[in-house]
């Protein structure tokens, strides 16, 4: 395959890239003027600019593409300029895409888009799953306009995907990232009441998810299921409440978890971030990749922490 991904020098876009080009799919990473290149053998960079949406010769041939584009969403305060930044990196970038899309005469088979499962916003005790409504706030909002543009190539002909993300745990960066030093000093615990809901997924769970989501039938293929479309909820089949998560990831470093945030002081110190990403429950289950026939690598949370932290 050829295929053409946005956001690929993120820690989803690494990881997903260089494991389609170790299975020797061609990766053309979308690059906009002024960011890193991603380069790392996996594929190549492509110069591309969302102002304009032109994509020139990079688009022919592509079988599909990978949208991961959006500024990191839990790096510094929700100031007004930067929850702009944190929709338009989103949806603007979105829309340049698939508005690129439409000018291409031989247009490519899929479209995987990311989201977030901030689209349910909070939700207490309530089991979500995708057929669920959209939440309130901020995040729900972003969501809701992005997953919005990803399905607008739908009409093209093109297979729409979107992921919707829980909170990613890998090793070197995302959110476990954040956790583990406070953790490994002895100064974890859990935030607020604890009793929130946590929907998260491994990084190669999320790779592995990636890749399921492009696979189609083919004439002639063995592949009985039909292709995944429209929304999918890209996390591990057990949720946990916040309580549980930091009682194992203390356990997974060997260090106990007896310094809880309080929600005020989170408040105090993240403002809006903290109830939209820290305090929120939800409690999401990935239905239609269980339909579908995929199998976690890691479902369960200690032996998924276990993997990621202690790697063979």
């Amino acid at each position: 395959m050829k295929i053409l991904m946005t956001g690929s020098s993120g820690l989803v876009g690494t990881a997903l890239a260089g494991s389609l080009a170790a299975d020797g799919h061609t990766v053309c990473r979308l690059v906009r003027p002024g960011s890193k290149a991603a380069g790392a053998g996996e594929g190549f960079d492509v110069p591309w600019n969302p102002a304009t949406g032109d994509l020139g010769g990079a688009g022919v041939g592509a079988d599909a593409v990978i949208n991961l584009a959006g500024a990191p969403i839990a790096e510094g305060r929700w100031t007004p300029q930067r929850k702009e930044e944190l929709r338009t990196s989103r949806t603007a970038t979105t829309r340049a895409l698939v508005n690129a899309l439409a000018k291409m005469s031989a247009r490519p088979r899929v479209l995987l888009s990311a989201s977030a499962t901030g689209y349910y916003g909070d939700r207490g005790e309530e089991t979500l799953t995708e057929e669920s409504a959209p939440g309130a706030g901020m995040l729900g909002e972003i969501c809701r306009e992005w997953e919005g543009e990803a399905q607008r190539a739908e009409v093209l002909g093109i297979r729409v995907v979107r992921l919707r993300i829980g909170i990613v745990l890998a090793r070197n960066g995302g959110a476990l990232g954040k956790m583990l030093c406070p953790f490994r000093l002895g100064a974890g615990g859990r935030l607020g009441s604890g009793r929130q809901w946590m929907s998260w997924v491994t990084l190669e769970d999320l790779v592995g998810i990636f890749r399921f989501a492009l696979e189609e039938a083919p004439e002639g293929s063995n592949l009985s299921r039909m292709p995944l479309g429209g929304a999918i909820n890209a996390v591990s089949p057990q949720p946990v409440r916040n309580a549980e998560f930091t009682r194992a990831l203390a356990r997974a470093v060997h260090r106990p978890a007896i310094f809880p945030a309080p929600g005020f002081a989170l408040r105090l110190a993240l403002g809006e971030m903290a109830d939209a990403l820290l305090l929120a429950s939800q409690r999401v289950l990935p239905l239609k990749l269980a339909d579908a026939g995929y199998h976690f690598r890691h479902a369960e949370l200690g032996a998924a922490l276990a993997a990621v932290l202690n790697p063979k």
